[in-house]
């Protein structure tokens, strides 16, 4: 009997999804991704470069991590930023505990997990002030990255996978499979690298943001699809040859309620 491990489920958003502003990028699978700067209010647009996506972020900015479930059936999305969990703050791996979107679900994660009830903001800082690097975990510093997995038909017999508990796979194993996660993960990381990354993701104020515990039996033990988005700064994306448009030049619909909440007045 495949066990089942206790995951975290969205709480649905009210009323209809909205569209995103800027087009989004092509991606085959169920669920997509993107990058939101909360202080601006706008969705960031990916460039691709060198066979990546690259988003360009501002320092001190809060973001979110948008995920749209274009599919009819719940997903399981595990979340990666910096190469930690964002629920869990282990080193990310697609075995670990992540967020269940309902279908057709709009969800944004804006930071850490710390409880059911709040997370630690995702704010754009300097590498070394990224939680992944003053938490020791400093080489994937600039990646989000989700995998997602569908949920099992239980009406459909299905040879049994074989399955890592907790404790891990054998030791051989495991040794073999971290070489090669960490081979691939230097690969990666610095195939398109021109210089030092100069963004990274802190960890900011706490904020409300509520969840519950649900169930999810994964139909593969295997993500359906893996999806990553790299973020710098625009200085260094033009760096890389990359043209940005400028946010002026974004298409924007007009909104008639742009703010969340109440600014302070000028100072006299």
């Amino acid at each position: 009997m495949k066990r089942l491990l206790p995951l975290l489920l969205i709480l649905p958003l009210a009323g209809f999804r909205p569209a995103p502003l800027p087009p989004p990028m092509p991606q085959d699978g169920p669920v997509r991704v993107a990058l939101v700067d909360r202080d601006r209010g706008t969705e960031l647009r990916s460039y691709p470069a060198d066979g990546q996506h690259w988003v360009a972020g501002e320092r001190g900015h809060r973001y979110a991590v948008r995920l749209y479930n274009d599919s009819p059936r719940r997903v399981l999305v595990v979340l990666s930023v910096d190469g930690v969990n964002a629920i869990s703050g282990e080193d990310a791996d697609p075995s670990q505990t992540g967020y269940v979107l309902n279908p057709g679900q709009r969800a944004d994660i804006t930071g850490w997990r710390k409880t059911q009830d709040e997370v630690a903001q995702f704010v754009f800082s300097s590498p070394s002030g990224s939680y992944a690097s003053r938490t020791g975990r400093p080489d994937n510093v600039g990646v989000v990255g989700v995998a997602v997995f569908e949920e099992a038909r239980r009406w459909y017999p299905r040879p049994q996978p074989i399955l890592r508990d907790r404790a891990g796979p054998a030791p051989e194993a495991a040794e073999a499979s971290a070489a090669a996660d960490a081979s691939a993960s230097r690969i990666e990381g610095y195939s398109a690298k021109s210089q030092a990354p100069a963004l990274g993701t802190g960890h900011g104020a706490r904020e409300s943001s509520s969840v519950r515990d649900t169930d999810f039996e994964r139909a593969t033990h295997s993500p359906a699809q893996v999806l990553q988005l790299r973020y710098d700064s625009a200085r260094n994306l033009r760096a890389r040859g990359i043209l940005l448009d400028s946010p002026s030049r974004l298409d924007r619909q007009p909104q008639a309620f742009p703010n969340r909440y109440v600014p302070d007045p000028p100072a006299r």
